[in-house]
């Protein structure tokens, strides 16, 4: 990339067959979860139950039954599903046809359950627990109120109740593995942004550059190219999430883009924001406020600090320089940052309120987006890691707003 680019330039300059010449796949792959780290989530999740009383865990099809089995699977009608009891292989349920994918797809010993299509997979479940004595059933919380009621409505004196403490008590904290993959996601993502500033010119089209932004994380190795992209070109940076329809880029306009990829179901996401050009006076203004937030976040990030007080430290930053305060515009419209994993957004969020105290191996974003109403917007998003002694950086934050990265 470096030696494509002219010394010291970062935005523009750079053609699309250069861009090309620097993609190929990832060469630092991260390995994927081992089976080791399989059942110690088990064993955590088990722990995790005994002190809240709860007898058995149905998890549902989605990213937590990737996170406990392996199973990648997108959730449906058809109840696809892990039991977890305190003892013993869990249970998967899963349609009968369906049985030679579940082979190739679970990761961790299992009993499977298998049901034909004009059977009641919740009776199914109803008879394990039957089966099993289980009295109180911790439900996956990201299960769908239709699964919820069936299941209400044939577990007879089982209680079920919600699962939110243990599978966000297990996925909250990531292993050294975890990391490692969201370092590679986000390493990838990182070097599509570079060479996506470079190949900005006047006229150029946000379709053209979410093109290539799919393009280069699919080239990179991530898992099915970008997982998401938001690109807005000058008064369009004003809306947090974007504005539909195409816009050409001009000269001294603003440049927002947010996107990610995943490897091995791990994310990232990371903005940017800089100038095509030269930036107006309350632009550069704004951009410093913005870096000075997001720094300020950071570091009020370290073990046992809650996240509501992270939030409330990027804050304290734009309402000295007269912003907000609260969600008054201008200033910052949404919360400072969301966790991140295998789902882009997941616990914990760094939000006024939430008194959960931060711990290490969580994972959250540090964006304090400012929006100026009917102008513009900038938003600096990079995501840390909680460490013993503070927060780490998985990637390093914008130097200036003509300069978007650090010099690698």
């Amino acid at each position: 990339m470096n030696a494509v680019l002219p010394a010291g330039r970062q935005i523009g300059g750079l053609t699309l067959d250069e861009a090309e010449t620097t993609l190929s796949p990832w060469t630092q792959r991260a390995a994927p979860i081992g089976a080791e780290e399989y059942q110690h989530r088990l064993e955590q999740a088990r722990r995790l139950m005994r002190l809240r009383g709860d007898e058995a865990l149905l998890i549902t099809a989605g990213h937590s039954l990737r996170y406990f089995t392996g199973i990648s699977w997108g959730a449906s009608e058809r109840l696809v599903a892990m039991l977890l009891t305190l003892k013993g292989d869990p249970f998967v349920l899963c349609p009968a046809f369906e049985e030679g994918s579940l082979r190739h797809a679970l990761k961790i010993p299992a009993q499977t359950r298998l049901w034909e299509e004009h059977d009641d997979p919740q009776q199914c479940v109803a008879d394990l627990l039957a089966a099993h004595g289980i009295r109180r059933l911790a439900l996956d919380p990201a299960a769908s109120f239709l699964i919820y009621e069936r299941l209400r409505a044939v577990v007879g004196s089982c209680e079920v109740v919600d699962g939110s403490p243990v599978v966000d008590g297990c996925r909250m904290q990531k292993s050294s593995a975890e990391l490692a993959l969201m370092s590679q996601a986000t390493a990838m993502t990182l070097q599509v942004h570079r060479l996506t500033a470079g190949l900005m010119h006047e006229d150029i089209s946000t379709d053209e550059i979410r093109r290539f932004i799919d393009h280069a994380h699919r080239a990179l190795g991530a898992d099915g190219g970008s997982t998401f992209c938001i690109v807005q070109f000058g008064h369009a940076t004003a809306y947090p999430h974007g504005i539909p329809g195409e816009q050409r880029l001009k000269e001294n306009e603003l440049v927002l883009i947010d996107t990610g990829c995943s490897v091995e179901g791990y994310q990232s996401d990371i903005t940017r924001t800089y100038i095509f050009g030269r930036p107006s006076v309350a632009q550069a203004q704004i951009w410093s406020l913005e870096q000075a937030a997001q720094r300020a976040a950071f570091e009020a990030v370290r073990p046992g600090v809650a996240c509501g007080d992270v939030d409330a430290a990027a804050r304290r930053v734009l309402e000295a320089a007269g912003l907000g305060p609260d969600y008054r515009l201008p200033g910052l419209p949404h919360r400072t940052g969301h966790g991140c994993g295998l789902s882009i957004h997941e616990t914990p969020y760094l939000v006024r309120g939430n008194e959960t105290a931060l711990a290490p191996g969580m994972c959250c974003s540090d964006e304090p987006m400012i929006v100026v109403p009917g102008e513009f917007g900038i938003r600096l998003e990079d995501h840390f890691y909680v460490t013993e002694n503070g927060a780490s950086w998985f990637t390093a934050p914008s130097p200036a707003i003509d300069e978007p990265f650090a010099a690698p």
